[in-house]
C-alpha cells in the first residue's frame, strides 16, 4: 500500500487481489473479514461507507493482517475469535478452531437429552419470603378495602328512605360480595416443599479446546451441567475464558487432564451424556489437510493415531462406566472409520448406535446408548 488516500473500496479491492494471488480460496471474504477488523465495522457497514478513508492505524493493522493472512493464517486466529451456533467463542493459536461439523455434535446432543422442563430455576428462599410478605400485604390491602366499602354501604343505609332501599343494586359490592383473590390477579403463595425444582443433566466432553461444545450445550440448555477436560493448558486456559465470558463458569468447570482421567470416582455412573471431539485424522491422511489447518491448528488436536481412532478406545472404556444407565455417548470421528468405532462402542456394551452425518453429508457423528439394567 502507497501512501496515497486509501478508502474501504480500495482497499477492498487491493486485499482481494493480493489474497487470491496467495492462494487464497476465498480472497473476497477474507478481504471483508480483515477489514472490518481492522476498522471496527461490521461487513455490513463497510458496503454502505466504500469512500470511507482508512487512517493511519488502520492501515497500519490491516497491513499486519494482510501479512498474516497471506502467509496462510487461518482467519479466525487473526479476528481472534469464531462464531458457534448461538454463541462466539474465542480462539488463538495453539487451540483447535471449531468448525461447523461440530455444530452438528451439539445438534444431536440436545435432540438426544431431556427437554428443560416449564421451569429449571433453582428455588430461592429468600426471593420466595419477598413473595409471600408481597401477596399477604396485597390480601391485607384487599380485605381493608371490602372492610371500607361495606362501612360505606352500611352508612348508606342508615340514610336511605325506605324506598331508596327497594330501589335496587347500589353497584357497590357489600361484604358478602367481597372480590375473588384471582380476579385481582393473586396466586396462592408458593412452598419449598411445592417446588417442582429442574432435573439437572450432568454432561462429560473430553478434549473440549475452546470449549465451543461445553459452552453451547450449557448455553442453549438451563439443565446441562458440564465437565470438560483438555490435556493442553492452552486450551484449558482458553476454554475457561470462554465459559466466563459467556456466564457460564458456575455451570461448565474445565479441568486439565487426559479425556476423563481427573474426573472423580464419585462420578462415574451419575452421567447423562458423555461428548468428544478427539484429534481422529489417520496419521497418514495428516500430509492431505488443507495447508493452513496442518501449518497453524496444533497437531495434537487433529492426529487420531494409525485408523483415527487411537483416543476414541479409551474414550469409549472410561463413557462405558462413567454414564448412567441410558446415557449417551456422541462423538466427533473420521468419516472412513465409522464402522470400526461402532464396533468399539458395541464391544464396551453400547446399543442403539447410529452414524450421523455431516453439513457435507459424510458420516461423521457416532451416537450410542448404555445399555440399560
Amino acid at each position: 500500500m502507497t501512501n496515497e488516500t486509501w478508502t474501504i473500496k480500495s482497499a477492498l479491492e487491493w486485499t482481494e487481489g493480493y489474497l487470491g494471488d496467495k492462494g487464497d480460496e476465498n480472497p473476497r471474504l477474507s478481504a471483508q473479514w480483515l477489514l472490518s477488523e481492522a476498522t471496527g465495522l461490521s461487513r455490513m457497514h463497510l458496503f454502505v461507507n466504500y469512500d470511507r478513508p482508512l487512517s493511519e492505524d488502520e492501515r497500519a493493522l490491516l497491513r499486519g493482517y494482510v501479512k498474516r493472512r497471506g502467509a496462510g493464517e487461518p482467519l479466525q486466529y487473526i479476528t481472534g475469535e469464531v462464531i458457534f451456533r448461538h454463541i462466539t467463542v474465542k480462539v488463538r493459536p495453539g487451540v483447535l478452531i471449531p468448525r461447523p461439523e461440530t455444530e452438528v455434535l451439539v445438534s444431536e446432543v440436545l435432540a438426544a437429552l431431556p427437554a428443560p422442563g416449564p421451569r429449571e430455576a433453582q428455588w430461592n428462599t429468600e426471593a420466595a419470603a419477598q413473595e409471600r410478605e408481597a401477596v399477604e400485604a396485597l390480601k391485607k390491602a384487599v380485605e381493608e378495602a371490602s372492610e371500607a366499602l361495606s362501612e360505606n354501604q352500611r352508612s348508606a343505609d342508615e340514610v336511605r328512605s325506605p324506598d331508596d332501599s327497594a330501589g335496587g343494586d347500589s353497584g357497590r359490592p357489600s361484604s358478602s360480595e367481597s372480590v375473588p383473590a384471582d380476579e385481582v390477579g393473586l396466586k396462592s403463595a408458593p412452598t419449598e416443599e411445592a417446588e417442582p425444582a429442574g432435573k439437572n443433566l450432568l454432561v462429560a466432553d473430553l478434549c473440549t479446546g475452546s470449549g465451543c461444545i461445553a459452552c453451547s450445550l450449557a448455553y442453549e440448555h438451563p439443565a446441562i451441567r458440564v465437565i470438560a477436560t483438555d490435556i493442553a493448558p492452552e486450551a484449558v486456559e482458553l476454554a475457561k475464558e470462554n465459559a466466563e465470558a459467556l456466564g457460564l463458569s458456575d455451570r461448565v468447570a474445565v479441568l486439565q487432564c487426559s479425556l476423563g482421567s481427573g474426573i472423580g470416582a464419585k462420578r462415574l455412573g451419575t452421567f447423562d451424556a458423555v461428548v468428544s471431539n478427539p484429534p481422529y485424522v489417520p496419521t497418514s491422511v495428516l500430509p492431505e489437510i488443507p495447508r493452513e489447518v496442518a501449518n497453524f491448528e496444533p497437531a495434537l488436536a487433529l492426529d487420531g493415531g494409525e485408523d483415527g481412532l487411537a483416543l476414541f478406545l479409551p474414550l469409549a472404556e472410561w463413557a462405558a462406566s462413567a454414564l448412567k444407565p441410558g446415557g449417551l455417548l456422541a462423538c466427533e470421528l473420521f468419516e472412513d472409520h465409522m464402522d470400526a468405532a461402532a464396533a468399539i462402542a458395541q464391544a464396551y456394551g453400547f446399543t442403539d448406535i447410529r452414524i450421523v452425518n455431516d453439513l457435507t453429508d459424510r458420516p461423521r457423528i457416532l451416537l450410542a446408548r448404555k445399555e440399560t439394567l
